[in-house]
């Protein structure tokens, strides 16, 4: 791309003088010739016609009768007779470069993120929205100053000097943005909507690596008005709990390094430390793993989906006898939770249809389930193959 060539009459305008005065500089297109053969082969009637037209503006801008010759000369450089030439020169140059198809993997959010406040419904979408902000700006972070910075307004082309771009908020967004880092392949596109609401789109050939990298120690709490997106803190180590606890708590951790998908339950009275040690596993054996951690009451496990785009996640689902409970007892039959839990363990929910453009094909899920009682349980939950381990907690260890 060339970009010394003079300005049009078109970027005085207010907004054109807007993008200039904050650093964008116009973008000019550059001659390819396979792309000019290309279209000289599949299209060459209308590059003729287009290179006639141009032709034609140049010749009656020097030609204008009882004008003399000098202000034809002159004419020749104005807005009207340019006109026909920069058409022409769009049209046998291609323009710049924006994600193709081989950049299937999306992962998009509208900043900033809305909250809809309800006393019937913990805003489940709400909190995944601000884990996608989250990762993908610590996803920009990871990647850095991109290589090319572009931006489409007023049929022009702008492109921002890489010295001159600070942060993203900075930026001056009239129209789509679109920005490219070569060595990792990841495209951004930034959308303006009104009251200043931004729609941030990464594209990528493959986005995983990326998104790995951005959610190490996130941990996400569904749990009515505390929900929220942060990272997972446990007062006690593993090395705390009783000998036995520590045995079986190794015995989890294989399993997490042997299988994909791994479920299991802990039972034992109020104190036994249940809570405590789904906790501690998380922040010593799954977040060291690149697992998110998601902690989900008992309205949370009923509108709650994975996310495709993790791949490895993390379940704890706290007082699962009160969720899951058998389904022959008639409390249980008012309510979906049991199917729900059910379908989370095998995975039936949300792996029925494949998603044409979802980032991950092949996803770790961890489920820790804690209970007072195993009685109270339906029991397909304690079926072979749905629960990998389970456990009973006897020491007392929170007073």
């Amino acid at each position: 791309m060339s970009y010394d060539r003079p300005l049009s009459n078109n970027s005085n305008s207010l907004q054109n003088r807007g993008l200039l005065g904050s650093g964008w500089r116009p973008l000019y297109r550059q001659l390819d010739f396979d792309f000019l053969a290309h279209l000289l082969l599949n299209d060459g009637q209308q590059v003729m016609q287009k290179a006639m037209n141009a032709v034609s503006g140049f010749i009656d801008a020097g030609s204008r009768k009882d004008y003399a010759w000098w202000a034809n000369f002159f004419n020749l450089f104005s807005q009207n007779a340019r006109y026909e030439l920069d058409e022409f020169w769009n049209f046998i140059t291609p323009e710049p470069a924006y994600p193709s198809a081989s950049h299937v993997h999306v992962l998009t959010v509208q900043l900033p993120v809305s909250q809809t406040l309800s006393r019937n419904s913990i805003p489940v979408d709400y909190v995944l929205n601000r884990l996608q902000e989250i990762i993908i700006r610590n996803i920009l972070d990871v990647l850095g100053t991109p290589d090319f910075i572009s931006q489409y307004y007023f049929d022009r082309y702008y492109y921002l000097p890489c010295d001159r771009f600070t942060t993203w908020d900075r930026l001056t967004v009239l129209n789509q943005i679109s920005a490219y880092w070569a060595k990792a392949d990841v495209w951004l596109q930034i959308y303006p909507f009104d009251q200043g609401r931004r729609q941030y789109t990464l594209y990528a050939s493959n986005l995983a690596p990326w998104v790995q990298k951005s959610v190490y120690g996130l941990a996400v709490m569904l749990s009515g008005y505390q929900c929220r997106v942060g990272q997972v803190h446990s007062d006690f180590g593993l090395r705390s709990f009783p000998q036995d606890v520590q045995q079986f708590s190794d015995a989890v951790q294989q399993l997490v390094f042997d299988q994909s998908r791994v479920a299991v339950l802990v039972s034992g009275k109020p104190g036994t430390g249940k809570t405590a040690w789904t906790q501690a596993i998380a922040q010593e054996v799954l977040v060291p793993l690149g697992y998110v951690i998601f902690i989900l009451d008992h309205d949370a496990v009923e509108n709650f989906v994975p996310p495709t785009y993790l791949d490895r996640i993390c379940l704890i689902i706290n007082e699962a006898d009160n969720l899951a409970q058998d389904r022959s007892n008639p409390v249980a039959q008012g309510n979906n939770k049991t199917e729900h839990i059910l379908s989370l363990l095998d995975g039936t929910l949300y792996r029925s249809v494949q998603e044409l453009t979802g980032i991950q094909t092949q996803q770790r899920l961890v489920v820790l389930m804690t209970c007072n009682t195993t009685d109270r349980l339906d029991p397909a939950m304690l079926r072979k193959g749905r629960v990998d381990l389970s456990y009973e907690f006897t020491h007392c260890f929170v007073d």
